[in-house]
């Protein structure tokens, strides 16, 4: 038995009656489809707000009100609602009415003035009765951005200059009761591993929660740095004696301390024992001891990791 049904299954494949059959199934749905869709249907579906023309100085605090609308229109408009969220016009220079700390709109002007729909739409109802949009006043902050960035560098590598994000700031701008609380806005968690060569990256900024009423210049920021192949550097700096008394003479000994650096390899050269200076000021004496504290006061920007050999200086009075 089952060897005949094969055996004419496979008859009819090679007659092509089963092809003929498909084809038949379906351009019978696709005309059934096609009937379905051409009659017209009485529903109600949720219909989100467009506001348009809203005051520059205002900003709508409520962005989650629908309206339920009632229509009477054929199946291909009813298609195209459900595949495509709908939504309403409301112009906020003429459908409402300003009254303290809220916008006010009713159905009546819409029933009274209503070309959102064309005419195969027939509008039957529309729900609530009225909206109640809260709003405050704008207001427009510039805060800046914090790096929230760790960098691993290869050995050898370093930043030669300092770590900057682009834009370094951002503006906020809704109501005051929200940005006045704002007075920055880190960049998410990033890091980098076995950098050697210049940043460039984007990265994204960690916006509050529920800022729907907030709008952002940015919502992303680029790190950026550049990267070079440092080495170390030592130079000996005099030490030079600061507030002594008058009348007192002293002898200081090491007159010379080592100072330690970290720099890049395209400025190393350009550094020299003149750019530092290391002071001791006599007035912080340390106790009835006849010592001093050697204090780095100058140093270039770009230099890292400075270390001075000497954290003491031998003095004694002569005069």
């Amino acid at each position: 038995m089952i060897k005949k049904l094969k055996s004419e299954i496979l008859t009819s494949i090679k007659s092509k009656k089963i092809n003929v059959f498909v084809l038949f199934l379906l351009f019978s749905f696709v005309i059934l489809i096609f009937t379905k869709l051409s009659k017209d249907y009485t529903n109600t579906i949720a219909f989100g707000i467009e506001k348009i023309n809203v005051p520059e100085e205002n900003v709508i605090l409520n962005d989650s009100v629908m309206l339920n609308i009632t229509l009477k229109t054929h199946g291909f408009k009813w298609l195209r609602y459900y595949i495509s969220k709908p939504k309403i016009k409301i112009d906020f220079s003429e459908d409402v009415d300003k009254k303290e700390a809220v916008f006010l709109w009713n159905k009546s002007k819409s029933y009274l003035d209503n070309t959102q729909f064309d005419e195969q739409v027939e509008l039957l109802n529309i729900s609530p009765e009225r909206l109640t949009f809260r709003y405050g006043v704008n207001l427009v902050k510039k805060v800046p951005v914090k790096l929230n960035t760790t960098i691993n560098f290869k050995p050898g590598y370093d930043v030669s200059d300092e770590l900057v994000s682009d834009p370094d700031s951002i503006t906020v701008i809704g109501p005051d009761v929200l940005v006045s609380k704002i007075d920055l806005l880190e960049t998410e968690e990033t890091i980098f591993n076995d950098v050697k060569s210049n940043l460039e990256e984007t990265t994204k900024l960690k916006l509050l929660e529920n800022t729907s009423d907030l709008k952002f210049s940015d919502n992303s920021v680029v790190i950026k740095a550049n990267v070079e192949k440092f080495t170390e550097g030592t130079l000996k700096i005099p030490v030079n004696v600061i507030n002594i008394p008058k009348g007192v003479t002293l002898k200081y000994f090491p007159k010379e301390v080592n100072v330690s650096y970290y720099i890049s390899l395209s400025r190393f050269n350009s550094v020299t024992n003149k750019d530092f200076k290391v002071v001791c000021d006599y007035t912080k004496t340390i106790g009835n001891q006849s010592l001093l504290v050697p204090e780095l006061v100058k140093f270039p920007k770009t230099a890292k990791n400075i270390k001075m050999n000497q954290q003491r200086i031998e003095f004694i009075i002569t005069k």
